[in-house]
Formats: structure tokens, sequence, C-alpha cells
């Protein structure tokens, strides 16, 4: 069983050559604009999951899965040439889910400074129920709160 800093370091290096690998040698139509954001190796460095992003719509994506997979015995092949390790890990490609993620956390901040311009909109020219400090002060010698 390999360290986890041996499996981190190999996880970095096939995250670059795989993300060189296809900029340069990978000539398939399909291919669109792909980024690899991150790989990650399992602790006895059999496994590879490398994880993308394809820049496009749904049918893009797809596209870019499929060019993925055709050019996955190629990537394994630069890998191990590039790696130099004992048995090359078998690569597997898994869109990131990182941009749905953020587009849904944007959607919700969206809501959330909308439901405030509404609150700050309705309150304006109002006053407080109350006092406008509803915290108690400490009492002095006298009985009265001190400010």
């Amino acid at each position: 069983m390999a360290d986890n800093a041996r499996a981190r370091k190999l996880a970095d290096r096939i995250q670059v050559v795989v993300a060189e690998t296809l900029d340069r040698r990978i000539k398939d139509p399909r291919l669109g604009f792909v980024t690899i954001t991150d790989a990650r190796v399992t602790g006895d460095l059999r496994e590879a999951t490398v994880f993308y992003t394809v820049y496009g719509d749904e049918e893009e994506r797809a596209a870019s899965a499929a060019a993925l997979e055709s050019a996955k015995g190629i990537l394994r092949s630069e890998v191990g040439r590039q790696t130099g390790v004992r048995f090359t890990p078998s690569l597997t490609f898994v869109p990131d889910a990182l941009p749905d993620n953020a587009r849904t956390i944007e959607d919700l901040l969206h809501k959330a400074r909308a439901k405030d311009a509404e609150v700050r909109e309705v309150s304006t020219g109002k006053t407080y129920a109350g006092e406008a400090d509803p915290y108690r002060k400490p009492e002095d010698e006298d009985g009265e709160a001190s400010e």
C-alpha cells in the first residue's frame, strides 16, 4: 500500500499528463473545450479517477465524454510512459459537478439578494415597535439604566 503523499503526487502528475495529451495529441473532432479539474488515485495506485468539465451544452458534453472514452487507451499509455510507475493505473473519466454546484449557489445567492432588497424596501420609513435599543442595560446605584 502506497502512502497518501505518493498517491497525491501521482494524481497531480496524471492530471497534468492527461491535460497536456488532450491538448497536443488527441485530434478527435468530438472533443470540445475540455478542462481537467482534478485527478484522484486509489491507495494501491491501481485506479485513477480524472474529473473534467466541458464548456458547452449537453450535446457537446456527451460528445466529449465519448471522445474521452475512446482516447482512454492513448491517455493511459502516455500516463504510464511519463510517470514511470510499475503498474499504470486504469483511468476513469467523471464529469465534475463543480460548475453545476456553483450555478446552484449563484441562483440561491441571487434569490437571497432579492429577498433582502424586498425587506429593505418594506422597512424604509418604518419605526421600531418598541425602543430603538431593546437590550437591558446594567442599572446604576440610582436605579436608572446607564447609557
